[in-house]
């Protein structure tokens, strides 16, 4: 089987526009959650997420060119250029030629879709925007990173809900893997944070909306005051080589995508099946995928929401998969408690957050973790608020999608 590895990572997060950036965030337990700005929110009972600051397209691409892209597209470009520098493939027009690029979207350009229908009804139903439907669908964000970057291999965008990201980077590992392409740029992108968005998600009692005095404090997995997840956006892109490729152009390898799992709960249509079974079976075959056994995973990024029923859900789905005693050694954190919930982007920022990890010998913290909810099945060692400096060889990520989609990765670390 041929071997995949990173050699190339960018991210657009709530933390920061880079991967230094946010991975700062992390390892300071910071939170990107506070006071929503996109728009009004007086009439809302949500008031916080954690959005994307500071982000200028101009510093990444034209501005022209960025007045026809939503928003969810814009953090993708921009990912994916500080991917493509940090690969050292810039240069490299013939490489790139011959990429791919496989980018999970959950949802595509919500505020596009909002906006679009508000100028048709404002209109008497006979106006919309003329760019509304390539600027919402979801794959143009992988077009547009074909179009900036010059790549004509296959581009493809997965939607599996929260596990888009997650998915996407697995497909591509596959490609990588079956001889088709030696290199793809792969990750999530998200952008939802507009007043239509929130209000849907609002609706289905899927959001925390209590602590409005100190946001930072709401995204909070694990715990007992947990009420929800926070929405979340951004974007990150990794670049997936075959390792021989890599390795004959001396490219720098961050870590090694050693294996890939997915099931389908088939059970219900936003609630995770409560046995845990098939979301333990994506991480036994992903395990069963990398070639390693239970005990070698060093660190586990969770799916973590911060709610009720996904903390507890996940927490027995890592007790099938791992077996109960191996469970309760196992280093377990919740990055969402720092980024939000990025929903298709989510999996992508995880994966290079757990890439990053893995290189610095650095476990991220679960932050705002005061009070453990062991009585509601969540007992086992979830990193509480400050993060550990191990050294660990191997290591997991994880995202469960509405729909019942379970995503796992698993990474080793670069000899």
């Amino acid at each position: 089987m041929r071997r995949v590895v990173i050699t190339g990572m960018g991210a657009v997060t709530p933390l920061g526009n880079s991967v230094d950036e946010t991975w700062a965030g992390i390892k300071a337990g910071k939170s990107g959650v506070a006071n929503i700005t996109h728009f009004d929110t007086t009439n809302f009972n949500v008031k916080y997420a954690a959005e994307v600051k500071d982000f200028d397209p101009a510093n990444y691409f034209d501005p022209k060119a960025a007045r026809k892209m939503a928003r969810f597209t814009k953090f993708a470009l921009a990912a994916a250029k500080m991917a493509i520098d940090d690969a050292e493939l810039s240069e490299r027009k013939d490489i790139l030629a011959d990429a791919a690029v496989f980018l999970g979207v959950g949802i595509g350009g919500f505020e596009i879709t909002e906006s679009g229908c508000i100028k048709y009804y404002q209109s008497d139903f006979k106006r919309v925007p003329p760019m509304t439907i390539p600027q919402l669908i979801p794959n143009e964000a992988a077009g547009n990173i074909c179009m900036e970057f010059g790549i004509h291999g296959p581009s493809h965008t997965i939607a599996t809900a929260c596990s888009s990201g997650t998915d996407a980077i697995g497909d591509a590992l596959d490609l990588i893997r079956s001889g088709r392409r030696d290199i793809c740029l792969t990750g999530g992108a998200e952008s939802t944070l507009n007043g239509y968005a929130i209000l849907a998600f609002d609706v289905l009692q899927t959001l925390s909306k209590s602590f409005v005095d100190d946001p930072t404090k709401a995204s909070r997995p694990f715990d007992k005051r947990r009420e929800g997840f926070v929405m979340g956006e951004g974007s990150a892109i990794l670049v997936l080589e075959e390792y021989e490729h890599a390795k004959a152009r001396g490219a720098r390898i961050y870590a090694e995508l050693a294996g890939y799992g997915a099931s389908s709960d088939g059970y219900h249509l936003t609630s995770p099946d409560p046995s845990g079974i098939y979301g333990a079976d994506a991480m036994v075959r992903a395990m069963k995928d990398a070639g390693v056994k239970p005990e070698e995973i060093g660190y586990y990024n969770a799916h973590g929401t911060s709610t009720h029923l996904n903390d507890s859900g996940e927490t027995t789905m890592i007790k099938k998969a791992f077996g109960e005693e191996t469970a309760k050694k196992l280093k377990i954190s919740s990055t969402k408690s720092m980024t939000g919930h990025c929903l298709g982007a989510a999996g992508a920022i995880e994966a290079m957050i757990t890439v990053k990890a893995l290189q610095e010998g650095f476990l991220p913290p679960t932050i705002n973790l005061d009070d453990p909810d062991v009585e509601g099945g969540c007992d086992l060692f979830y990193i509480p608020n400050k993060g550990i400096r191990e050294n660990v060889d191997c290591a997991m990520s994880a995202t469960f999608g509405f729909g019942g989609h379970n995503g796992i990765l698993v990474f080793k670390k670069s000899e």
